[in-house]
């Protein structure tokens, strides 16, 4: 499950799954800091939304900061030949649009259609959908912890992200699996994971603590 985890991943074409685990791990370090490689309050808008991940400095994985993930040889294949998934991914849906109009040619459709939109438009759209935590997750939102940086819980961001949207809940506890702490957060992700664990396919999700959840309560009450 780990390996299609990443595999899933690599179909995003944001470089591999290693190489996003690292960064992340130095964002939450360095969160809103001048080390923090995409804040947008210590670079900009457009460097954090999507200049960061399009500058050469930025392309190596540093494996030091990712040792539990880097045991696993599959998944250092996968995030060296990054963009191996993707381009068969491509080719893929090129030819089931070609296959799909010879079977049912009432669809009107063909194998560069299907790569259009199946491919390059979707994968656009996501990029931009990951990129709004890293930039308007920053910015626009409801700030319930004091986590000593600028992340922001936005109920709109977390529709367009299935839940990623719950930045500021997440940075004060990020050992959780699940980011929208209450009910009434939704958190899309959370529950197919939950799904997932109860079928067995995962399992070890972290939960909130309830001191976490108490002083949450504490916090929204006051305010």
């Amino acid at each position: 499950m780990q390996f299609l985890f990443a595999v899933a991943a690599s179909t995003a074409v944001q470089r591999g799954a290693l190489w996003w685990a690292a960064h992340h791990r130095k964002h939450h370090k360095e969160s809103d800091k001048e080390k923090d490689v995409h804040s947008p309050h210590t670079h900009n808008f457009l460097w954090a939304h999507i200049g960061w991940i399009a500058s050469p400095k930025n392309f190596e994985t540093d494996y030091n900061s990712i040792k539990d993930f880097a045991k696993y040889p599959e998944l250092v294949f996968l995030n060296r030949f990054n963009k191996l998934v993707p381009a068969i991914m491509a080719i893929g849906l090129y030819f089931l649009g070609d296959w799909a109009a010879s079977q049912w040619a009432s669809l009107q459709t063909s194998g560069w259609q299907i790569l259009i939109w199946g491919f390059f438009v979707s994968t656009t759209l996501l990029f931009h959908g990951t990129s709004t935590i890293n930039s308007l997750a920053h910015i626009y939102g409801k700030k319930r912890f004091d986590t000593g940086d600028h992340s922001r819980n936005n109920f709109w961001l977390a529709l367009i992200t299935l839940g990623e949207g719950w930045h500021n809940n997440h940075h004060h506890y990020m050992h959780s699996a699940r980011q929208g702490f209450y009910w009434w957060e939704i958190d899309l992700t959370y529950y197919v994971l939950k799904i997932m664990s109860w079928i067995g396919l995962i399992h070890d999700l972290k939960p909130v603590p309830a001191r976490v959840l108490e002083e949450g309560r504490k916090i929204d009450s006051e305010n």
